[in-house]
């Protein structure tokens, strides 16, 4: 009988919530560990040496989760579809996400800040730096930097302290982008970058940056409404079009 199938994740986890809903789209049976609820789960991580998820595991085998491919051969799947927008369009897509995110960061209030989200220890600010903290850690990549868990995990510096300064912060990331992509004008889609997860091509980074920031914008605006806050134009379906996003925009338990 083969071993179970293991999916190691926390709540607000964006490629948790899609690795899930990609398992059960292909009827995958798994035994779902949420780590933030779980301290045995970290423990079970720590003793394969890994600090971070989500992490697919079969026995004494795993795979990081944030490129679908990488779970779907390790299950034995076949291979999965690749970035179905080129780099050029994602890059635009990618632009529209954060001009949304620098909106509706400026509608959180900053006596509301702090506030934590379900079920997860991250606040409302901790969202909103991670959203521009995401193309930020991709950018610094396309200098030959390895893209790092820890890079994406740091806490917004101190200079970051209010909600004022993520909006600003956040334009200065989407200027950054178009500067980038101004300069790239024989992109290689194909070149090799090292992450955390795996050497992946650029494209397949550009997209999971794309789609991984427009996940936590989404969770933004729902954070706004749970404090009865109408989101200032958030993201639309056409917004999301033929990025690979999980269908839900949270999942706490």
């Amino acid at each position: 009988m083969a071993e179970p199938v293991k999916v190691y994740w926390q709540p607000g986890c964006t490629s948790c919530l899609r690795v899930k809903e990609f398992l059960d789209a292909n009827g995958i049976d798994f035994i779902s560990v949420n780590v933030a609820a779980e301290e045995a789960g970290w423990d079970e991580l720590a003793r394969r040496g890994l600090r971070s998820v989500p992490v697919v595991a079969q026995g004494e085998h795993y795979v990081f989760a944030q490129v679908l491919g990488t779970v779907s051969e390790f299950l034995g799947l076949g291979a999965a579809d690749g970035p179905r927008l080129a780099p050029a369009a994602l890059v635009t897509r990618l632009s529209l996400i954060l001009e949304t995110a620098c909106r509706l960061a400026g509608q959180v209030p900053e006596n509301r800040r702090d506030d934590g989200l379900p079920g997860r220890d991250r606040s409302l600010h901790g969202l909103a730096y991670h959203i521009f903290q995401i193309p930020e850690v991709f950018l610094a990549c396309q200098t030959g930097a390895t893209l790092t868990y820890e890079a994406l995990d740091a806490s917004a510096p101190k200079h970051l302290a209010s909600m004022a300064d993520i909006a600003v912060y956040g334009a200065d990331i989407g200027a950054r982008l178009a500067a980038w992509w101004e300069g790239e004008a024989d992109c290689d889609a194909a070149r090799t970058l090292a992450t955390y997860f795996g050497e992946h091509s650029l494209h397949v980074v550009l997209e999971r940056t794309t789609w991984h920031s427009a996940q936590h914008t989404r969770q933004l605006a729902m954070m706004l409404e749970s404090l009865g806050i109408a989101p200032n134009r958030p993201l639309d379906a056409a917004a999301l079009v033929g990025l690979p996003l999980p269908a839900k925009v949270w999942e706490a338990a």
